[in-house]
């Protein structure tokens, strides 16, 4: 099964997507860094780095000697944000322009039996609803039934509270209901965004509490070797210890042992805070005299993941772009640093062998802004299934 992979970042879409059996022809992003990310990652697929709105969508599908309807996936992350198809047409240097169009460009010059959209949770509520409306309508004047869940990534195996929006759709008939992967584990997440459409709820959760308890904390990093604060040590790692859960055996697989796996430098001053912070504390555990300024006169209840350690038994927080600990839990349960970003890969499910490039900030940058492979591998699977059988 073939498809592109569109505003690909480095990876984390197809590298779940590949796990599920599909092979990736083509990607484009337009971060050089992240492209070479994904190019080191993925060297049997094609990668241009260019803004997409240069690209001629019918020549990219020539070059890979394919015609209309050969293609089995057009998958991708697009910016949905603001897209109306009732919106005037604007200049090409307009930075309103609705990167979703042309998405919608590269699905029309390939007519693929598939199309896969990730999004944040927010866009089924942005605009009360109406460019979640128009992306269906838009999909279906190209010939495409489609429909939308919000998956919660945790019920998927990934160690971690993150929520993502998943449009599918298939050409030329209505989308069956098991598009979307079932929960294979229970875990302890609650949505804090508007869940329902068109008074459907989107959210797919545990049918009843699955005996299959979620990956912790401790499963996803516990193997790692420890590191002090700052601490950079070798390029490549040896392992801590030998896998004791199949998260650590598949994270494994391929490997050639630990990249990426660098301590980031903390102030003093978050030290001293940090050694007040218990595993599943935050920041109402640090004296008061040592709270960062604004905190002091924060709410007991609020900002409860701000400055906190997280709890090895327990779930991270959803991994940001920086792992920076004023806006999450990012410090380590038992070590006194924060995550480094071979730490935040495994807690968003990418495997060892799969090698960031680029400084610390852009590493960081890249997991954050990544679908979890596991998830995607979850979606992937039933796509594939599906285009086994029509």
């Amino acid at each position: 099964m073939t498809f592109i992979d569109l505003f690909a970042g480095a990876g984390g879409l197809s590298e779940g997507l590949k796990e599920a059996g599909f092979h990736c022809l083509f990607a484009n992003e337009i971060m050089p860094t992240y492209a070479r990310t994904y190019q080191n990652n993925h060297p049997g697929t094609i990668v241009t780095t260019a803004d997409i709105r240069d690209l001629d969508a019918d020549q990219v599908r020539r070059n890979l000697g394919l015609e209309r309807g050969e293609l089995d996936l057009v998958a991708g992350g697009p910016p949905c944000q603001g897209f109306s198809i009732n919106a005037p047409v604007r200049r090409k240097d307009d930075s309103r322009n609705h990167l979703f169009r042309e998405y919608l460009r590269f699905v029309e010059a390939f007519s693929p039996r598939f199309i896969l959209i990730e999004n944040v949770p927010g866009l089924v509520s942005f605009e009360h609803g109406e460019t979640l409306r128009d992306i269906s309508t838009a999909l279906a004047g190209l010939g495409y039934g489609s429909d939308v869940r919000i998956l919660g990534a945790a019920y998927y195996g990934v160690p971690q509270m993150r929520w993502r929006t998943i449009i599918i759709g298939i050409r030329g008939s209505e989308l069956p209901k098991e598009a979307f992967p079932e929960p294979v584990v229970w875990a302890p997440i609650k949505p804090n965004f508007t869940t329902t459409f068109n008074g459907r709820q989107l959210v797919l959760s545990p049918t009843e509490k699955l005996d299959t308890h979620f990956t912790t904390v401790k499963e996803a990093i516990g193997d790692l070797p420890a590191l002090k604060n700052g601490e950079k040590g070798d390029t490549v790692k040896e392992y801590a210890f030998s896998p004791y859960c199949s998260y650590q055996e598949r994270a494994r697989i391929a490997s050639t042992g630990v990249y990426n796996h660098e301590a980031p430098r903390l102030s003093n001053i978050n030290l001293k805070r940090l050694r007040f912070i218990r595993p599943g504390g935050n920041w109402t555990d640090i004296p008061h005299e040592l709270l960062p300024k604004g905190m002091s006169i924060a709410r007991k209840g609020d900002h409860t993941k701000r400055y906190g350690r997280v709890e090895p038994d327990g779930l991270a927080s959803t991994i940001l772009t920086k792992c920076d600990p004023h806006w999450g839990a990012y410090f380590h349960y038992d070590q006194d640093r924060s995550f480094t970003v071979r730490e935040a890969a495994r807690i968003q499910s990418f495997p060892d062998h799969f090698i960031f490039s680029g400084n610390m900030a852009e590493q960081f940058a890249q997991v954050g802004n990544a679908v979890p492979p596991l998830l995607a591998k979850a979606v992937g699977g039933c796509i594939y299934r599906l285009l086994s059988i029509t």
